[in-house]
């Protein structure tokens, strides 16, 4: 097998559109670091599987599958052959409003992976896995969490020398908060930078499944500033200096994940590469339109606790209630990166960390990492559990983004069983076509 690597910095130059809170003012006011997307180009029987990182909260997933043809036309392989991982980080350009600056991502992609296939060289690879504690359960009393950090080490056939690590974690990308205004990648930025110092090699960092997983270091008034995040950046726009509380915790993050991987990086041998395959299967999912008596409620209850004007929404409920459409779907891609015993897995949503967890569990493989925001972020995919408590994550954040969803609500309670035996059962399938 070869691989081939490649980056681009698509840092905005101009004060731009942010997205990731509820902000007074979204307008950036300065750089704390610089955003990237990257490219692994995996080369195996003449075949291409490309997986790209992108520092943003993530695309629709049109948007995503606008740059993954441009990729596919270039490369001349199938879309399915390219999975486009964002880091999720909230405090990035919007560009969903911001078009030019979306029209400018996709060029510098296109850029990393052209360098990429100029770039390739036989390799080994191992996977690797240690805990680390950088979040928190959010959602939950018992505080259930996926502290696997997962690590694909791939170095050179030849020399040993490492060529790339390629790292997924799980915990939200918003130590930065309402009360920022810089451009920033938040941990993922500070801890490619800090990693590839220390191991000499180019480093690619993937987002797990983090719905309800937000970072564990955080700044004191964190709770405040996700509540009242309009007011708190009312008071921090006419200022024009980062929040260092924030860095200082994003530090402390970098740190935590250092330690664990230098426990084992030196230790992990890369060895001969027996299998690679990429692919995608759709899912479709349903959810319900609610009432108008039961959108008022919702309307009423997301201003009073989370200060959301869910106004617009309320308008869509009724024209899907008058038009008697009571249910939505969506039809979900799963794709697959799979290496020797180890895979990739992920889906165009904010899923839950316990359906990361309960997939592995059932395939008995803890080199099995299903993550979210993958080829698109669409929404939150919550459990049976998460689904009944309600709240910003499975309801009032439909009142805000709605419009790029395709749904004005969260996906029926069942849905994370149904995807969770989907992927066993497609697994169990692909092993038995092996045999």
């Amino acid at each position: 097998m070869k691989i081939g690597y490649g980056e681009r910095d698509i840092t905005p130059e101009c004060p731009i559109t942010m997205i990731g809170f509820y902000r007074a003012d979204n307008l950036s006011k300065g750089i704390l670091d610089k955003l990237y997307t990257q490219c692994a180009l995996f080369s195996y029987d003449n075949e291409y599987s490309c997986v790209i990182t992108i520092d943003s909260i993530g695309f629709t997933i049109e948007d995503s599958n606008y740059l993954r043809d441009i990729v596919r036309k270039f490369l001349k392989i199938t879309r399915d052959k390219i999975m486009i991982c964002f880091s999720h980080t909230h405090s990035a350009p919007n560009n969903g409003i911001e078009r030019s600056y979306f029209d400018f991502i996709c060029c510098k992609t296109l850029e990393a992976v052209n360098e990429a296939t100029a770039d390739m060289n036989v390799v080994k690879a191992i996977w690797g896995s240690f805990e680390t504690n950088i979040g928190e359960n959010r959602r939950g009393e018992k505080n259930i969490l996926d502290k696997r950090a997962g690590i694909l080490k791939i170095s050179d056939s030849k020399s040993g020398d490492t060529k790339l690590i390629l790292l997924r974690v799980t915990a939200h990308a918003n130590i930065l908060s309402s009360d920022n205004y810089f451009i920033s990648a938040d941990y993922f930025g500070a801890a490619r930078k800090f990693l590839k110092e220390k191991y000499n090699c180019n480093i690619m960092i993937t987002q797990g499944a983090s719905g309800n997983v937000r970072p564990l270091y955080r700044q004191k008034n964190s709770d405040f500033l996700e509540i009242y995040s309009y007011e708190a950046s009312l008071v921090q726009s006419n200022k024009n200096i980062p929040p260092f509380e924030a860095i200082e915790m994003i530090n402390k993050t970098v740190y935590e994940l250092y330690n664990g991987i230098d426990k084992i990086i030196h230790s992990i041998v890369p060895e001969e590469i027996y299998r690679i395959k990429m692919f995608s299967k759709i899912k479709r999912f349903y959810s319900d339109v609610p009432s108008l008596e039961k959108a008022n409620k919702i309307l009423i209850e997301a201003k009073e606790e989370a200060g959301i004007d869910g106004r617009s929404w309320l308008e869509e409920v009724k024209k899907l209630n008058n038009s008697k459409i009571t249910e939505q779907y969506t039809d979900i891609e799963i794709q697959y990166f799979i290496l020797n015993n180890g895979c990739f897995c992920g889906i165009p949503e904010e899923i839950m960390c316990e359906t990361a967890l309960e997939t592995a569990k059932k395939l008995k493989n803890n080199h099995i990492y299903l993550g979210g925001y993958t080829n698109g972020c669409n929404g939150y995919f919550p459990t049976y559990e998460e689904f009944l408590k309600g709240g910003y994550e499975i309801v009032w954040s439909y009142l805000i983004y709605y419009i790029y969803h395709g749904r004005v609500s969260s996906l029926r309670k069942e849905s994370a069983d149904i995807l969770v035996d989907t992927i066993v059962s497609q697994f169990k399938n692909l092993h038995k076509s092996k045999n």
